[in-house]
């Protein structure tokens, strides 16, 4: 038995959907811009567009009695047992929606297709393909942290996700590292996304370039208009041997550091699947998060801990929603 399912990953700005089969991975995906201005009403619509284009696709070539589902990874709190969505910090005039239920209600009046829907949040949707597909398979116990704009994260224990009671376990972006210090993320002060978020980390370079205005070359890469600065930049800068990139990506790897000291501690887990757009700076946060982890931690806690990257890239959402349908990897 073959099975298959479609995933998909919506977010702010663009919406991801493929057809997913258990064994082989992804076969055919579709992007859509998000049209955020018509709300949840226009949302769902291309939500049931991308599924009424991919099902009967997928029909063609695989068998529909394998198909399993609709797996969709979304921005905001997720209650996966109810479909309901609160929230969603990236779709505007979004409240509390029945995302799930809704989905399914279109589905069947306006293509009369009766088909299971899986709803979580998009970290865990990460975490969760990861687990299925990618980095964290040889993991009996994993946290994931997706490290963009934002910083979010995902929790497996025992090969299951773990949401906690309300579906918001695993939040790792509000962990309060400095509660009054300067920073602050949705009014709260001293998070570790107020940090290292993209706008913490452009932040904390422009304040080290103030500084020291002669020193670096970021004002060549980004044609010294520090408006348009980017953790791109940095990277590239960085890679060059620039010495003050260099100790921006050292700074924003120990305060990851330290951040995961805290999940260790509280949770005794010892392994990190690390991905999103801004690891792709790779060693340049994964050696000083992994110093200052282990600085953070007692010797007893040493043992085991390792950081590795994530595998599937932007396609850890899709993979992870549609492993939503098909259950325990």
């Amino acid at each position: 038995m073959m099975r298959w399912a479609i995933g998909i990953d919506l977010g702010g700005t663009a919406i991801k959907a493929a057809i997913v089969c258990e064994e082989r991975g992804i076969l055919s995906d579709r992007t859509l811009l998000t049209e955020a201005a018509s709300g949840s009403t226009g949302i769902v619509g291309q939500l049931v567009a991308l599924v009424a284009d991919l099902y009967p696709l997928g029909c063609e070539t695989l068998d529909p009695a394998n198909f399993a589902g609709v797996g969709v990874g979304a921005p905001g709190a997720v209650d996966a047992e109810r479909g309901v969505l609160s929230y969603p910090p990236n779709l505007p005039g979004w409240g509390v929606v029945h995302l799930r239920d809704e989905l399914q209600k279109r589905l069947l009046e306006k293509e009369e297709l009766s088909i299971p829907v899986f709803l979580d949040n998009d970290a865990n949707a990460a975490a969760f393909g990861e687990a299925f597909y990618g980095a964290g398979r040889e993991f009996h116990d994993f946290f994931m942290v997706t490290l963009g704009t934002g910083v979010g994260g995902g929790i497996i224990l025992n090969r299951k996700l773990y949401r906690g009671t309300h579906g918001t376990a695993g939040e790792i972006g509000f962990m309060i590292i400095d509660f009054d210090g300067p920073n602050l993320h949705a009014s709260i002060r001293g998070t570790l996304e107020s940090f290292i978020g993209k706008k913490g980390i452009v932040d904390l370079a422009l304040g080290m370039i103030a500084a020291t205005p002669s020193v670096s070359i970021l004002g060549k890469l980004c044609d010294n208009d520090f408006t348009t600065l980017s953790p791109l930049h940095l990277e590239r800068a960085a890679l060059e041997g620039d010495e003050l990139s260099l100790a921006v990506w050292k700074r924003v790897g120990s305060i990851l550091g330290v951040g995961l000291a805290n999940v260790a501690a509280l949770m005794d887990i010892r392994k990190f699947v690390i991905g999103g757009g801004i690891a792709a700076a790779g060693e340049l946060i994964f050696n000083p998060a992994l110093d200052q982890l282990r600085c953070s931690t007692l010797p007893s806690m040493h043992e085991g801990l390792e950081l590795v990257p994530a595998l599937l890239g932007n396609q850890a959402g899709i993979y992870g929603a549609a492993a939503l349908c098909f259950g325990e990897p």
